[in-house]
């Protein structure tokens, strides 16, 4: 986990939003699809804050035949994003990560512990929407022998999931944890991605939540999510742990 600006002590009961953090995101420009100009992202990092966030680990794309980032250009991303945000005054902690498309890049990766964690501990990765990989059970494998915990991005959007309770169930017991997005609740990502996030929260298996920012939309749409009763609902069942990231 790499940071390059710390915000000072402020009482966190007070903020808007109970989160506090948010852990999934495309800040970074122009290195995926996610913000495409600095200003973008300075846009961006603004709207979080009027949201209540006061930390944000952004997560760059990591996919071997798409976006080829490497730890080293993302810190060098996260370095300008930072010294710009400095010279606008936006006063927020940020760090990276990255979000780890399941291909034959990941493996090597892992093995040669050349990877960006969340909290020096996660590891958030992300498959096909429409296909279960294969070797989805030995990769999981690798990421908890290597000592990191996998924590799946947006479960709840993978079309291949059939039988809810028994396919999210087994990565439960592989130790997988599940970081679902906010705007599923209110339909941003389709009726079954809605579905799906309903019931993980109902069976009490959302251990994070994300914004998954790539456009000023989407941030716009949490508003909305942060006001809901389903909202509320998550923590009925769930333990949220966003704020042990601060």
């Amino acid at each position: 986990m790499f940071s390059f600006f710390k915000t000072k002590k402020v009482d966190y009961q007070n903020k808007p939003s109970p989160l506090l953090v948010d852990l999934h995101s495309h800040l970074i420009p122009t290195i995926d699809d996610g913000a495409q100009s600095m200003q973008e992202s300075l846009s961006l990092l603004q709207a979080l804050q009027s949201q209540g966030y006061i930390k944000v680990i952004t997560t760059p794309h990591i996919m071997y035949d798409s976006y080829k980032n490497t730890k080293a250009s993302i810190l060098q991303g996260l370095y300008q994003l930072q010294k710009e945000a400095d010279a606008q005054g936006i006063i927020m902690t940020i760090e990276v990560a990255a979000e780890y498309y399941l291909d034959e890049g990941l493996l090597p990766l892992i093995q040669s512990k050349e990877v960006l964690l969340i909290a020096d501990k996660y590891l958030l990765f992300e498959t096909s929407y429409t296909h279960r990989p294969e070797q989805l059970e030995e990769i999981i494998f690798e990421i908890s022998t290597a000592g990191y915990t996998p924590l799946l991005a947006h479960p709840e959007r993978y079309r291949y999931i059939k039988n809810q309770k028994e396919e999210y169930q087994v990565l439960r017991e592989l130790g997988v944890e599940f970081q679902v997005n906010l705007n599923s609740f209110n339909g941003y990502y389709g009726s079954q991605a809605k579905k799906n996030a309903l019931f993980l929260s109902e069976q009490g298996w959302i251990d994070f939540l994300g914004s998954d920012t790539h456009n000023i939309k989407q941030v716009e749409n949490l508003s909305i999510v942060l006001e809901s009763k389903e909202y509320k609902d998550i923590y009925k069942n769930n333990t949220i742990k966003n704020r042990a990231l601060l």
